[in-house]
């Protein structure tokens, strides 16, 4: 299951014109943008409970790729002593919503830790909106291939139910609350990717083993036509 879907949907990360550059972490490791955009970017998307963390962890096991949770990356924030994770709780006391671009940040500079020691970064529930991808690949870069892990809210709301029992996650109200906000969002973000070639919709309603060997195809696809372009230029 999702372990941080119900984290991250407590924060309402929106985009605020305040100046958040004091608490950037990028000017002290370099500026490493042509790193990050030529690397193997894939986008696992899919609402509470579709399965993206476990078949993250199992593709980072298998390619060698890094995951990066956005829901986990803002939890470790907050529980540091940092002066950002200080602004983040102010705003949340304050009952205001995480500014949007302290995800951006959290990502771009684990990305950048990771990037002399992983094959490619599986970004698990980012991004969750339109507004968010394009300010991630203004930022960072484009995604190689998105991945939609498709169910139904049926299945979604039955799994997180059952996660519910043995986990402090939130109730049944918060979580049919968090998959009719991910419908609303999904929409038109998977449309963007799928104009641009880039989404492949996973049915996510069958097991898990099922789910990785689909999401494996189309990964062992992408890099066999990678390593063909790249020895046809070298040749």
């Amino acid at each position: 299951m999702d372990s941080g879907d119900t984290a991250y949907t407590e924060f309402d990360f929106e985009d605020q014109e305040e100046d958040q550059s004091s608490f950037s972490g990028y000017e002290s490791t370099g500026d490493f943008s042509e790193d990050l955009k030529k690397s193997n970017i894939f986008f696992i998307v899919g609402g509470p409970g579709s399965g993206k963390s476990s078949q993250c962890e199992q593709l980072a096991k298998k390619y060698g790729f890094t995951h990066l949770s956005a829901a986990d990356l803002l939890q470790n924030e907050l529980s540091s002593l940092s002066e950002r994770s200080k602004f983040i709780k102010d705003i949340m006391e304050c009952g205001e919503p995480v500014p949007g671009g302290i995800v951006l940040e959290l990502l771009k500079e684990a990305m950048i830790t990771s990037l002399e020691d992983t094959k490619g970064f599986l970004i698990d529930g980012y991004p969750r909106e339109l507004k968010e991808a394009e300010e991630f690949e203004s930022k960072i870069g484009e995604p190689k291939l998105v991945f939609c892990l498709d169910c139904s809210a049926e299945s979604m709301n039955s799994r997180s139910l059952m996660r519910n029992q043995t986990s402090q996650h939130s109730n049944a109200e918060t979580i049919k609350e968090g998959i009719e906000g991910y419908y609303q969002a999904a929409k038109p973000l998977t449309a963007y990717y799928e104009r641009k070639t880039q989404l492949c919709k996973v049915d996510a309603e069958g097991t898990a083993e099922d789910v990785f060997l689909e999401v494996c195809k189309s990964i062992d696809s992408f890099l066999n036509k990678e390593a063909a372009a790249f020895s046809t230029e070298t040749q």
